[in-house]
Parts: structure tokens; C-alpha cells; sequence
């Protein structure tokens, strides 16, 4: 098996993986968003800390061995916007059909071209603005923004974890580019995110019964089979070859919606989900097809 094809197979794992974590939210019933994060913080945390120290063993993570050389502002930075855009996240699922949810939460990528260009000065060329207007486009038949509207403010929140995630991970690209371990940013981030939800879980907590607990740590698992699929797919091949078998997650999250929830989209929303990602999808191949000039230029 070619080492794109593994990488296909788990970036589908990975999309496997969040799908379900977005079907468990809502099961988890009437709970507080943030404690519901915190299960999901928790076991991606404990998770991501073994695997830290066992690298470690490896091959020595310089942040651990000098953690002076670590920059904490772009860090921090990062923890907090993602941890942000993950409330944003878990608030959707609760509020709207997962599968618009999850459509929304697909914003990140088109997030992270715009804040590359803004603060990384990457470049963005006019394709990508008419890409950007096509998505946008899908997302207002998704939203169906009306000023009498009662949903308008789950959609906003949505709206918002999608652009939160983007702008993560542009801070994600600046910390490679900076020559911070993945692990660690990925440890970082889990413990972060464990523990600024605590004061909620402390002074807010919503009883809950023993199966909403397994509930919980079964979104926390989903998350881990997530995080660390899409980990391995991109070690198998780039990103420019296997990134768009993500948005595969929308198809899962749509259909466990619809067998589980009882969740039928309208034909506004199936049109804007299909417009963004034929937008992710027409991205994908321009960013190849200009990956391939410069390596001919080259």
C-alpha cells in the first residue's frame, strides 16, 4: 500500500472519528457546554502527554529539555483561540443540526487563508477570493439569515468556532515555522484548554448520571481517534494530496444526524453545504496545481 493511500485511510479515521464526537455532544443531554468540553479536553490531554513524554524517550523534545527556548506568547495565543473556537464548536452541536454545525466548523480552512495573508503575508491569489465568495455564499443558504430569526445566534456561534479554528491554526503555522514539536503544541493545547475549563466545572457543575459520564468520555475518545488520525495521515503523505477527504467528516456527521436525531436538512442547507465544500475542493486542486508549477519552476 502507497504511503498516500495510508494517508487516505486515516485522514478518513480522523473524520470518523470527529463525526462521532459531534453525534455524542448532543446525546450527552442538557449539560453546559463547557463541561462537556472538559471531558473532551481531559482525555485528549492525558492522551497527548504520554505521547509527549514517550517521544521524549525517543528522540529529546527540545521544549523539555530548554524551556526557555519556548515562546509562549504564540502559544498561549493559540491555546486560547482554539479553545475558544472548541466551546464555539460544542455550543453549535448543541443548538443546531450537527451536520450544519459541522458544515460551519469547516470554515476554519478559509479562516486560515485569510489570516495567512494578514498576519503571515502569504500570499492570495484572486482564485482564492473567488473561493472565498463561493463559500461565503453557502453559508448565508446555511444560515438563512433573517432578521426575525430565532437561530440566528447558534449560527453566529458557529460562524465563530470555524474562523476560531482558522486563526489557531495559522498560530499552528507560525509555531512550526518556528521549530516548536508538534507534541508539545498539540499537549499544550489539551492541558490549556483541561484547565481554563475548570472554574466552570468547579462553581457551575450540572449533575450528571453514570451513562452521561460515558457519554462524555466517549466524546473525549472520538476527539483523540480524531486528533491523532489526522497526525498520522499527514506523516503518511502532505497535506496538498489527502486534505480534502476531510470534508468527508460533513457527510458522516450528516448521516449519523439523520439515523440517530432524526435530522433532515432543507434543501437550502443541503445547497450551501455542497457550495462550501466544492469551494474546499476547487481550493484544494488550485494549491496543488500552483504546488506543481513551482516544483517545475524549481
Amino acid at each position: 500500500m502507497s504511503l498516500r493511500s495510508k494517508g487516505i485511510i486515516a485522514i478518513l479515521f480522523s473524520a470518523l472519528g470527529f463525526s462521532l464526537m459531534n453525534l455524542f455532544i448532543p446525546l450527552a443531554g442538557d449539560i453546559p457546554t463547557i463541561q462537556k468540553s472538559f471531558f473532551r479536553n481531559l482525555i485528549a490531554m492525558i492522551v497527548a502527554i504520554i505521547v509527549l513524554f514517550n517521544e521524549h524517550k525517543k528522540v529529546p523534545v527540545k521544549e523539555l529539555e530548554k524551556p526557555k527556548s519556548i515562546p509562549w506568547a504564540m502559544l498561549i495565543m493559540r491555546s486560547f483561540i482554539g479553545t475558544v473556537g472548541l466551546w464555539c464548536n460544542f455550543y453549535a452541536m448543541d443548538h443546531l443540526m450537527i451536520s450544519d454545525a459541522s458544515v460551519l466548523n469547516k470554515l476554519s480552512p478559509f479562516a486560515t487563508l485569510i489570516f495567512s495573508f494578514l498576519f503571515l503575508k502569504e500570499p492570495m491569489k484572486k482564485f482564492h477570493l473567488v473561493v472565498l465568495a463561493f463559500a461565503f455564499t453557502g453559508v448565508l443558504f446555511v444560515v438563512k439569515p433573517t432578521l426575525a430569526s430565532t437561530t440566528m445566534f447558534p449560527y453566529l456561534i458557529g460562524i465563530l468556532g470555524g474562523v476560531s479554528a482558522g486563526a489557531a491554526y495559522t498560530c499552528v503555522r507560525k509555531l512550526n515555522s518556528m521549530g516548536v514539536t508538534p507534541a508539545f503544541i498539540i499537549a499544550f493545547f489539551s492541558a490549556f484548554s483541561t484547565i481554563i475549563s475548570l472554574p466552570q466545572l468547579i462553581f457551575n457543575y450540572a449533575p450528571m448520571s453514570g451513562q452521561q459520564i460515558l457519554i462524555l468520555l466517549t466524546v473525549g475518545l472520538m476527539a483523540t481517534v480524531g486528533q491523532f488520525g489526522i497526525t498520522f495521515a499527514y506523516k503518511f503523505a502532505p497535506a496538498s494530496e489527502i486534505s480534502v477527504f476531510d470534508y468527508t467528516n460533513i457527510i458522516f456527521t450528516g448521516l449519523w444526524g439523520f439515523i440517530f436525531l432524526k435530522q433532515v436538512p432543507d434543501r437550502y442547507s443541503l445547497l450551501g453545504y455542497a457550495m462550501i465544500m466544492l469551494a474546499g475542493i476547487l481550493s484544494f486542486q488550485y494549491n496543488r496545481y500552483l504546488l506543481n508549477q513551482m516544483k517545475k519552476e524549481g
